[in-house]
């Protein structure tokens, strides 16, 4: 008897190796990915801007990078004692504003230069709700806790999202013609936004992503969004918040990202590597015993093995401070 409904993602033919740069860029999913990816030692880029949801603030923070545009000064605000910027998250700010723009100028060029050296940039979109900041008339990713009458909250159309995404494919292709994009409706439900509306807003999300994967060649959707809502439709894999993928349901997601994207030596490193993590995490009864202290050597040289291919730096640091120099009692 069957009790899910699973189904078929075709592997990828463009492939994801141990040396790919990769960078993740959107919603709280791109963090989630991105630390999955970071935790087995893959060169990535997580979320540098911070959480972005619409899609509008995502490709015009991306442009502005790309084009190595000025940070825009309308677009500053005070709240507090500390500055902030409406197209940027919370999490970039400063109690002087100058020192914010200066903060802010070298983000975009940290990831203009990622941009220009990464094999594959994962976009994750959270929701098609965007807010216009009504003195500039422009979307903002972050109202910062403003008063709501300074904004007006808008349903952003398939049409503009796949325009603005056109736009934002030239200039990139402009500094990196090689990069291979992967699209992603991220599974964390908007429920602020009421259970209908989240919806209407994924179906505007998943409607833009499948015409743009059908007009770009080197742009790819995968279907996060679809395996939590009908492979893991339970409630036992939400948090206990009821809207955000749990652990279990992060991993299985990003399993099946694995197996769509990761190439045979990936693979193969990943599940070694796993292993020795596993073996990392241990924690003996007694640290001196002769048991783990050959435990520790035996871990020792494993990570030797692996670290012509990844660094292991740190991994070896602890693992050495823990081995004990013989008689090293009596010294």
């Amino acid at each position: 008897m069957q009790f899910t409904l699973n189904f078929n993602i075709e592997p990828s033919e463009n492939k994801i190796n141990i040396q790919s740069n990769i960078l993740t860029i959107g919603s709280c999913f791109a963090d989630v990915v991105g630390n999955q990816l970071v935790q087995n030692k893959i060169k990535v880029t997580a979320n540098p801007f911070g959480t972005l949801f619409n899609p509008s603030s995502i490709f015009k923070l991306l442009t502005q990078s790309i084009k190595n545009l000025p940070v825009n000064n309308a677009l500053l605000l005070e709240n507090e004692g500390s500055w902030f910027h409406y197209d940027y998250h919370s999490q970039n700010n400063s109690p002087d504003k100058d020192q914010l723009i200066l903060d802010l100028e070298s983000l975009q060029n940290k990831v203009r230069n990622e941009l220009q050296s990464a094999d594959y940039l994962i976009l994750t979109l959270g929701t098609a709700f965007a807010y216009q900041f009504l003195e500039t008339k422009t979307y903002v990713a972050n109202c910062h806790k403003m008063p709501a009458n300074l904004f007006r909250k808008d349903l952003l159309h398939v049409k503009h999202i796949c325009q603005e995404f056109e736009q934002f494919y030239k200039n990139i292709k402009e500094i990196n013609p090689s990069l291979k994009i992967i699209l992603t409706v991220s599974p964390v439900r908007h429920t602020k936004d009421g259970i209908p509306e989240n919806q209407v807003s994924k179906s505007i999300l998943r409607a833009a992503c499948h015409y743009i994967e059908l007009d770009f060649a080197e742009v790819e959707y995968f279907p996060a969004y679809e395996i939590m809502m009908d492979e893991l439709r339970d409630y036992r894999f939400y948090e206990s918040d009821m809207i955000h993928p749990n652990k279990i349901a992060e991993e299985y997601i990003y399993q099946r990202f694995s197996n769509t994207y990761f190439d045979e030596n990936l693979l193969s490193f990943i599940s070694k590597w796993t292993k020795i993590r596993n073996d990392l995490s241990h924690k003996p009864f007694n640290i001196k015993s002769s048991a783990h202290q050959k435990f520790l050597k035996n871990l020792l040289k494993k990570l030797e093995d692996i670290s012509e291919i990844v660094n292991v730096e740190k991994e070896k640091e602890a693992v050495l401070s823990s081995i004990f120099v013989e008689n090293s009692d009596e010294r």
